[in-house]
């Protein structure tokens, strides 16, 4: 019998999630406006939605039947980098909003109150047994880790994104193709890809899904891009 979970897993191999996410200080910042987005990305072809926080999820809702990746972003004093779904209490919102798979900073930095991840999923695990867990992850060794603790879904969202791994060649295709080989686990590739043509090349090494956010939903970074073309030396 085919569960629930693995009715999630299916509907997004393959395909392309599109994250539809505006900051407080984004132009675009809005439930409404994420709604829309999410509705754009679904007319487009998008066969899932990564989205921050209740508000934009339960809006989303409203206008798209796809499997949500669901995150809240939330800085806490203690630990100002470990900010995506950082505490059990994130999770506890996240469930209550029934997303299909939350999202949580599977790095080797510890999480607010000075929590190891571990700690975090394994009260997660014991508490959502039949939640979906998806890892962000910055390295390899944090994937494995991350795969071994039990979490259902591999990402690397945070490659170049931690002091450890900042410089790195972006999108990490090295780190997407050796989890692919050595995790064991659903790998979703994430962070950095732009072009239909990175897209592919990840979705080429057999990855269940890839997650494009930037790319297509934050017009004020693509048009960022854009005007930095006028000042790059051509000599």
């Amino acid at each position: 019998m085919v569960t629930e979970n693995q009715q999630t897993i299916e509907k997004l191999r393959g395909g392309l999630v599109v994250s539809c996410q505006a900051l407080p200080d984004e132009p675009l910042h809005s439930s409404f406006i994420m709604g829309r987005m999410a509705y754009a990305a679904y007319r487009g072809g998008a066969i899932g939605i990564r989205a921050n926080t209740v508000a934009d999820i339960e809006e989303i809702r409203k206008v798209v039947d796809l499997p949500i990746i669901g995150i809240i972003k939330k800085i806490y004093p203690d630990q100002p980098d470990v900010y995506i779904t950082p505490t059990l209490a994130e999770i506890d919102e996240l469930v209550a909003a029934r997303v299909e798979i939350i999202a949580l900073d599977a790095t080797a930095r510890t999480h607010p109150g000075n929590v190891s991840v571990a700690d975090l999923f394994h009260k997660a695990r014991t508490k959502y047994p039949n939640q979906l867990f998806m890892a962000d992850c910055s390295n390899v060794e944090e994937g494995l880790a991350a795969a071994q603790l039990g979490f259902d879904l591999i990402g690397t969202t945070l490659a170049g994104y931690t002091s450890y791994t900042a410089g790195r060649e972006l999108p990490p295709f090295d780190m997407i193709d050796a989890l692919v080989q050595t995790c064991g686990k659903p790998v979703i590739a994430e962070g950095n890809i732009i072009t239909p043509e990175q897209f592919r090349q990840a979705m080429d090494l057999g990855v269940l899904t890839t997650v494009v956010g930037s790319a297509i939903t934050r017009p004020m970074e693509i048009t960022k891009r854009f005007v930095a073309a006028l000042t790059e030396d051509r000599t």
